[in-house]
């Protein structure tokens, strides 16, 4: 651990360099200003909640018992110890997920408008015990004052599953770094062409069939090399019930995604009547963008669709359902006589119009049952891909107004374009966010250094970006450790995007906080890429 205490050494020191006063938590809070007391945390110390944090009493006692390895009691009073409450005014200033910290000598005092924020105080201090000195077994935490709020309201980390199955307690592993990184929206990416991972009760082959392919494509992209074995998985109902109420402890909410009209071959290759050509016999075992998609004009399909997502509403509790919308390849249905004449009825003139179309219906439907449905932002109308025929992409229907469109491709100013024209927006842009690129395409500094808020964009529509996510996408991770060594560290980068303000980010300040938590991820099995191993990394 020598490595670390130099690294906390320099955290110290960095108010007297002229950096501004810094904890050495991730993300960087909004103000902090150190003091000269100090607690310390024995096992005979109270934890005193009020009646609304239960729960996060519970959640701190867990982790005490970890590092003390005995359960602090809990009580409901008191002035000494390590004090955790609520006061519902203290949201005009600290918002809903906001919160101070307080260190002196004789409590640790955590205070937010919500228990939400609370949780969050927890966290931080979470972080401050894994850094703090030890005097036996007792944790000694330097006084401070933090006062701390979020940048953005949406902080997402986004897992592809459809093309790898990794299993619930490889998510439940990305949940925890998550909570503790602050970091609040677990986006699930269930279904595409090679495999639909999650249980529809009313459909039984999608996972029967649709789980399940018979080999995989290694190499890269037009790789002719196969892994010569199957790959299939997926999670019960009763599982992902599990996993929700995993992340719901741990203030996380789960976006669902579930992938139309396109990259939707393992439902098709599950029940064929869905699809336009007609012709899939089996779950594909190659990546990329697939020729077919659901065929839009067919009442059958968008019955099934409707039956499928009122089982995902029924069982995710968040309000937002994702359904992907990116990458339809139109030729299946330029050349499908049943969808033109479809479109000619309606007067629909492009298959751009079509896949508004489309989606505008699945919006209602999602609409009239409470529910909000988010997409990405080719579900605009805008053509954003090389392959794409621009006159495929001449379009007048309108998205839905209140569709929450996730921004992954095309130009920036896309990004403004929509929000003056109504919409809210998470930022994904894949040359900053996609964890599956390269450490030399995106090395650390470059995915610390991204801003959702489009340079140019007018203050008055900055409220409209709403957050950002990074996104960890499968096609060639099969492994954990494949995937362990792409998601970190890059994953504290993104949630201090998330979190911080502007004023407070600096790269230098937080590679010396990333100290420790390499350190921590490597204690806990986590496999990190090799130039992360030693302290001094070099990124170039």
């Amino acid at each position: 651990m020598n490595n670390v205490k130099a690294a906390l050494a320099l955290i110290f020191l960095l108010p007297f360099l002229g950096i501004g006063q810094n904890a050495g938590i991730i993300p960087q809070p909004l103000k902090v200003v150190m003091k000269k007391e100090a607690f310390s945390i024995t096992e005979k110390t109270p934890i005193i909640a009020d009646d609304t944090n239960h729960g996060n009493a519970s959640f701190l006692q867990k982790i005490l018992k970890d590092k003390l390895h005995k359960d602090l009691p809990v009580k409901g009073k008191g002035d000494k110890g390590i004090i955790l409450g609520t006061n519902p005014q203290l949201t005009a200033s600290l918002g809903e997920e906001g919160y101070t910290l307080n260190v002196g000598d004789k409590s640790i005092s955590i205070m937010a408008g919500t228990t939400t924020g609370v949780f969050y105080g927890i966290q931080s201090l979470q972080q401050l015990m894994d850094t703090g000195n030890s005097k036996g077994r007792n944790i000694v935490i330097s006084g401070m004052e933090i006062e701390d709020r979020p940048r953005f309201a949406w902080r997402a980390f986004m897992l592809d599953e459809g093309r790898y199955f990794k299993g619930k307690e490889q998510v439940k592993k990305l949940l925890d770094e998550m909570s503790l990184l602050k970091m609040n929206i677990f986006h699930w990416h269930l279904t595409d062409d090679q495999g639909w991972r999650l249980e529809i009760k009313k459909y039984p082959k999608l996972t029967q069939v649709g789980s399940t392919r018979s080999d995989s494509q290694i190499g890269g992209w037009d790789s002719p090399e196969r892994s010569k074995v199957s790959h299939s998985g997926y999670y019960t109902q009763e599982e992902v019930k599990e996993i929700i109420a995993y992340a719901s402890e741990r203030q996380i909410t789960i976006i669902p995604e579930i992938e139309m009209p396109g990259h939707a071959s393992a439902a098709i290759a599950s029940y064929p009547w869905l699809g336009t050509i007609g012709e899939l016999k089996e779950v594909p075992t190659v990546f990329g963008k697939l020729p077919d998609s659901y065929n839009v004009s067919d009442p059958r399909v968008y019955e099934f669709l409707e039956n499928v997502l009122t089982e995902v509403m029924d069982l995710f509790p968040s309000n937002i359902i994702h359904i992907g919308g990116d990458e339809v390849k139109f030729d299946a249905w330029k050349t499908s006589t049943e969808i033109q004449d479809f479109m000619k009825q309606n007067d629909l003139a492009t298959p751009g119009d079509m896949h508004i179309f489309f989606t505008n219906k699945i919006s209602n439907f999602l609409n009239s049952n409470g529910h909000r449905m988010m997409g990405w932002n080719e579900i605009l109308g805008e053509n954003v891909h090389e392959w794409q025929e621009d006159m495929d992409m001449e379009v007048k229907e309108n998205l839905a107004q209140n569709t929450l469109v996730h921004f992954w491709k095309g130009n920036l100013d896309l990004v403004s374009k929509a929000v003056r024209e109504g919409y809210e927006i998470v930022n994904s842009y894949h040359e900053y966010t996609y964890l599956d690129y390269s450490y030399k395409y995106i090395p650390l500094e470059k995915a610390y250094s991204f801003d959702p808020i489009p340079e140019g964009l007018e203050d008055s529509f900055h409220n409209k970006v709403i957050g950002s996510g990074c996104q960890m996408w499968g096609e060639w991770i099969p492994e954990v450790m494949d995937m362990d060594r792409m998601v970190f560290p890059r994953l504290a980068a993104y949630a201090e995007v998330g979190w911080s303000s502007l004023k407070r980010r600096d790269y230098t300040v937080f590679r010396s906080n990333l100290s420790y938590l390499l350190e921590k991820w490597k204690m806990n099995g986590i496999v990190l890429p090799k130039k992360f191993e030693k302290q001094d990394f070099d990124e170039k």
